[in-house]
This record gives C-alpha cells, sequence and structure tokens, in this order.
C-alpha cells in the first residue's frame, strides 16, 4: 500500500519541530525513505510541501535542508498570527455551529478545571485544541490551513510557557466563545486580539541569533 505523500509531511514536520532534525541540517530522500518506511516518491512530495511552507530549504550543492529562520522572521509570526486569529473569531461568530459550540464550551470547563486545581501539565494542549476548533468555526478552510501553518511554526520556533495566570488565560477563552455563541463578530474579534497580546510575553526564541536581536513582545509596535 503507497503512504500518502500528506502523512509522510506530517512526520517530517513532527520531527523537525521537536527538534529531531535540527535547523540547517540535511534531509536525503534516502535517509527519510529508509526512517518512516517508504519509497523516496513520497517523501520527494513531502519535501517539496515543507519547502513552500518554510520548514525546508534546497542549498546548492547541499540539497534539502531544515530551514534557519531568523528572529525577524519568527517575530513577523507572531504579529500575523495576532492578525489572522481574531479575524478567525469574528467569523466564527458567524458562522459556527452548535457542534463548535459544544466543544469549545467543554475545552473552556476542562481548562478553567485544570487551571483551578494548578494541573498545569494539560493546559497547553487543551489550549491549542481550543484555538484549532475555533479557527475550524470560522468555516474558512483556507483561513484554518494558515491558522494551523502558523501553529506549527510558531512551536517550531518558540518555548511557550505556562501563562503566569492560567484562570485568568481561561477565562478569556470563555468570553471568546461567549461572544461567538452570541453572534457578536466584533467583541469576539478584540478579546481575542486582547488574548494574543497578552500571551506574547510567554513566548521565548528556542535558538537566537545575536546579530538580529529582537524583542518579540514589541515587534507589533
Amino acid at each position: 500500500m503507497r503512504i500518502p505523500a500528506h502523512s509522510v509531511c506530517t512526520a517530517i514536520r513532527d520531527d523537525i519541530v521537536s527538534g529531531v532534525f535540527p535547523r540547517g541540517s540535511r534531509l536525503t530522500e534516502e535517509q527519510l525513505a529508509r526512517r518512516y518506511g517508504v519509497s523516496r516518491v513520497p517523501v520527494r512530495e513531502a519535501l517539496r510541501t515543507l519547502e513552500s511552507e518554510g520548514f525546508v530549504t534546497t542549498r546548492r550543492h547541499a540539497g534539502a535542508c531544515v530551514a534557519e529562520p531568523t528572529e525577524q522572521e519568527a517575530a513577523d509570526l507572531l504579529e500575523v498570527r495576532a492578525l489572522l486569529e481574531p479575524l478567525g473569531a469574528a467569523r466564527a461568530a458567524q458562522r459556527r455551529t452548535e457542534a463548535h459550540l459544544k466543544v469549545l464550551r467543554g475545552l473552556v470547563r476542562l481548562g478553567q478545571e485544570r487551571a483551578r486545581r494548578g494541573q498545569g501539565e494539560d493546559l497547553r494542549a487543551l489550549g491549542d485544541w481550543f484555538h484549532e476548533t475555533l479557527a475550524q468555526a470560522s468555516g474558512s478552510p483556507g483561513l484554518t490551513a494558515l491558522l494551523t501553518q502558523l501553529r506549527h511554526k510558531i512551536a517550531w520556533m518558540y518555548a511557550v510557557d505556562q501563562p503566569p495566570a492560567p484562570v485568568e488565560a481561561w477565562a478569556e477563552h470563555g468570553a471568546i466563545v461567549d461572544a461567538v455563541a452570541r453572534g457578536d463578530a466584533e467583541r469576539a474579534r478584540a478579546l481575542t486580539a486582547l488574548h494574543a497580546e497578552r500571551s506574547l510575553g510567554s513566548h521565548r526564541l528556542r535558538v537566537r541569533s545575536p546579530q538580529h536581536r529582537v524583542n518579540t513582545v514589541s515587534a507589533r509596535n
């Protein structure tokens, strides 16, 4: 059975994000085909996709390598997310289904309960699930795909600390869901923009280049 290229692409992307393949390291078709137990054809297709997403670059005489983004490129990702997430929330207020609301409310309940109990180990995964569901509720596959790609790249470039006040962070999630449920697009947009702004301080670059210092918290100003 031929393994689809998108499955291989997901596996390589996950290994890049987790650091299995460090920045700048070579990615040969033979090496990857052996690692994932596939032929070189889906690997070749996957590398083309990952290059279009910015995870892979092709170098002369070296071939495919893991990209080495600058600090400015990393800061730009947070700025783009701060623009797109509020748009997604506004659209979700107009297009969400009852199924989306049910999942969002359930995630908020779980997040608030675990934040109160100090069970921080699960909050990051719940937060990712919340924002993914909110993006899906926008009813825009293109926007959802962009936000998903942004989340992958931000996870690759940044270590994200738990917010200093997780109970408050999940109260913000709850307020966003309330606005979405009421169909209040402008309030959903404003609350999501504020939430994204407050989360900037929790992001720490995994790798810094001294010649390209960027203050990610103020990069949007």
